[in-house]
């Protein structure tokens, strides 16, 4: 079994350091039982949930100044779950998930690093059956729609875990499917928005992404 290379860093905002292990890069893969495998993960994409992505670290940005108090609020896709440590730290009732097999055991690792409360975490696709996750006030995720099949995935799957008055922000870096996504949404029920982050001082000057929000009501 080859043995994963890790890293350790440290992701300021502001004042708050957030601590994290992370794959020392996208190019590490271990799946000796075939886990994996046997979830349609290829060698290729195994990594990326176990690197920071800069949509991830605008997420987490932008949860620092949305009002959480009182929500129980859903990271779909976390990977890393870097927006999860940062609510987490606050107090915030947050649960993660990702299709990934190794995911809830890095989030785990994460949170003992910044001396969290347990993060609750749920490995699960967005087509499979309902893991009891329940209903939240609050969805968030980033970088999420990777392919046209994801939007009505992606859309059924929120609309599944939303409670009648919810709001879902989606960091998008502009993979092209946020406009079928937010027309899907429409038909669901929710109200549309989209925005520039204000501030990406903590980002390469070559990324861009948007903030797409959603609300019900």
């Amino acid at each position: 079994m080859s043995l994963l290379r890790v890293r350790y860093q440290t992701i300021e905002f502001g004042e708050l350091d957030i601590h994290i292990r992370t794959l020392r890069s996208n190019l590490e893969y271990s799946d000796p039982d075939g886990d994996a495998e046997a979830l349609g993960i290829s060698s290729a994409s195994w990594p990326l949930f176990g690197v920071v992505w800069d949509s991830a670290k605008a997420l987490a940005h932008h949860m620092l100044n949305q009002d959480t108090v009182g929500k129980r609020i859903l990271e779909v896709g976390c990977g890393i779950g870097l927006a999860s440590l940062v609510l987490n730290h606050g107090g915030t009732d947050i649960t993660a998930t990702d299709y990934h097999p190794r995911a809830g055991e890095f989030l785990d690792i994460n949170v003992q690093l910044n001396q969290g409360q347990p993060i609750p975490f749920v490995r699960t696709g967005w087509a499979d059956e309902d893991l009891l996750l329940g209903k939240f006030d609050m969805i968030i995720g980033s970088d999420l729609l990777y392919e046209r099949e994801h939007v009505d995935l992606l859309a059924a799957f929120i609309d599944k875990h939303a409670r009648p008055t919810c709001e879902v922000i989606i960091v998008d870096p502009g993979r092209g499917h946020h406009a079928p996504f937010s027309k899907k949404m429409i038909q669901l029920g929710y109200t549309s928005s989209q925005q520039k982050i204000a501030n990406t001082d903590y980002l390469p000057e070559t990324f861009s992404c948007q903030v797409l929000q959603y609300y019900r009501q």
